[in-house]
């Protein structure tokens, strides 16, 4: 299981950004929640995922505005599982506050705690940390062609709406790294597979263990 708890970085010098993360989230990955986000302290948000792929896009997508410190707990959680995710208990929660702890201390504003002490999640806080920082370098214009492309429009399509040359958006795609993260996330998803596996097996997950990765 992966559990994602974010707090929103400089919130007394801002506005509350609770409500539009927790919306956020759920346009994106919301079939995809095994337990839904809400506020769980201050201006802090938490939420249960089984799926890998929806874990990543959520801190992909919460880290993006540079305003929330993003921490990934991978491991099991106690069953039945509870109505509010703020009644859930178990290994998963337990590095998820870990995580995003350390998280508030690194530049990507991003950690990962695993319940097994090995190079998957080594592996895996790396990668991630490693995307986050691609993302934080791309423009408002790279982020453009990336919001317009993924929503599954081509190149041409995406010229046409801009006014812009096809040789005009492939630049863009270059500089943002668009196709450096279409061919990580893949890769990075099938890591997180791994790693969920490997801590949810009783024989290899101690009691408690945290990525290597020095912040």
């Amino acid at each position: 299981m992966f559990v994602i708890t974010a707090d929103q970085r400089d919130s007394r010098a801002g506005t509350d950004l609770v409500p539009q993360a927790i919306r956020a989230v759920q346009t994106l990955a919301d079939a995809d929640i095994t337990l839904a986000p809400e506020r769980t302290a201050g201006d802090e948000i938490q939420l249960a995922l089984e799926d890998a792929q929806a874990a990543l896009e959520v801190a992909l997508e919460l880290t993006r505005s540079q305003r929330w410190a993003v921490g990934i707990g991978v491991g099991a959680v106690e069953t039945p599982l509870p109505d509010s995710v703020r009644a859930g208990r178990g290994a998963a929660f337990v590095h998820a506050r870990d995580a995003v702890e350390r998280a508030k201390k690194t530049p990507t504003r991003l950690a990962l705690t695993a319940a097994v002490d090995d190079a998957a999640a080594t592996d895996a806080e790396a990668l991630v940390r490693l995307l986050v920082e691609l993302r934080d370098r791309r423009t408002t214009e790279g982020w453009e062609v990336y919001d317009l492309l993924t929503a599954e429009r081509t190149q041409r399509d995406v010229a046409e709406l801009l006014g812009i040359s096809e040789a005009a958006v492939s630049l863009r795609v270059k500089s943002a790294g668009l196709r450096v993260e279409e061919a990580a996330v893949p890769a990075l998803i099938r890591v997180l597979q791994r790693l969920d596996a490997s801590a949810d097996d009783p024989a290899r997950a101690p009691e408690r263990r945290r990525a290597s990765m020095p912040d």
